[in-house]
Order: structure tokens, then C-alpha cells, then sequence
């Protein structure tokens, strides 16, 4: 499993960065880990998660997966590109509240629907605070969060369905 970790910063707060595994792992069933905090620009007046930001979350963890697969991003989000692949589809469950400061771990799966459209499923984990240990990561564990993303390729001229690119077919099927 691929997984990217806060790590300490220059005052001594910990920062997003990407570390790997050792014995970095992606394959069926296992997918990508994404380790961040919850800020609170991202929480409501209640004090939670604002119920939109969780698909941004999620398509942070894409990016972030994404990238650690040796994807140009800015390419591949830029109409450079050949090809475009939109959400056509979410949904997302919340099952625990999240709040500012919470340690959480975002597991990705893609999975590739038809020849032109993947999906990616999400389950969002508590995880182990840098700074207080409290709370474990474990797959096993109920998510807190849960969401999905489809999406279908397109040529970015003639907005037609397209297979998917042979770089993006091999990420989802690792």
C-alpha cells in the first residue's frame, strides 16, 4: 500500500508530505492512503465537517494518489491534455463526525467500470495523531466516512466517450 504522511515541519507542526512504505503495496482489494488533518476552514458552525468539503477531500487523496503513480498533474487537469475525465457521479456517507484537528486516513480504490469509466471508492479512517498517538488506522476498523467518485473518459475536442489512457487503465488495475 502507498501511503502518504504528515511529517514535521520547521517549527515542529506536522505538514503533508508524501513518505513511502517500505515495502510500498498497491494491488487489488488494497488500494492508496492518504494521512492529513482536519482544518478548520474545512468545518461548519456546528463545529464538524462541512458536508461538501468531504468530496474534497477525497479528490485531494486522488490528486495525491495520482501524482505518487507519476502522473503529471498539472497536464493531466490541464486541457492540454487528449483526454478529460469529469465526474459524472458521487454519493458519500457520514457515519462519525469529523472535526478540526482530527487525524484521519483516506483509503482510495479504483476500480474500472467499463472500457471508458472508473470509480473510486473512498473510506475515511481515524488515525494516529502525530502529536497525541490517540486513535489507531486500521483497515479493519469502521470508516468514519465513505464516498465515491465516477468517472468517464471524454476527448477534450469533440466531449465524445474514450477509452481510457493505457497509463490510467494500469493505475486503476495495480
Amino acid at each position: 500500500m502507498t501511503i502518504l504522511e504528515p511529517t514535521e515541519g520547521p517549527t515542529g507542526m506536522p505538514t503533508e508530505g508524501p513518505t513511502q512504505n517500505p515495502s510500498p503495496q498497491r494491488g487489488a482489494g488494497d488500494g492508496f492512503r492518504y494521512l492529513r488533518t482536519i482544518r478548520f476552514a474545512e468545518t461548519d458552525a456546528a463545529g464538524v465537517m462541512y458536508f461538501a468539503n468531504l468530496l474534497t477531500l477525497c479528490h485531494e487523496a486522488y490528486e495525491a494518489a495520482l501524482e505518487n503513480a507519476g502522473f503529471d498533474l498539472r497536464l493531466f487537469f490541464s486541457r492540454e491534455s487528449d483526454v478529460a475525465v469529469p465526474i459524472v457521479h458521487t454519493s458519500a456517507d457520514f457515519y462519525q463526525p469529523m472535526r478540526c484537528g482530527d487525524a484521519i486516513a483516506v483509503h482510495l480504490t479504483p476500480t474500472q467500470i467499463s472500457p471508458h469509466t472508473f470509480e473510486i471508492r473512498y473510506e475515511i479512517h481515524r488515525a494516529i495523531h502525530p502529536q497525541t498517538q490517540q486513535a489507531k488506522t486500521a483497515k479493519t476498523q469502521r470508516p468514519i466516512a465513505t464516498a465515491l467518485t465516477r468517472h468517464v473518459c471524454i476527448d477534450v475536442k469533440g466531449r465524445d466517450r474514450q477509452p481510457l489512457p493505457l497509463k490510467l487503465a494500469q493505475w486503476i488495475s495495480l
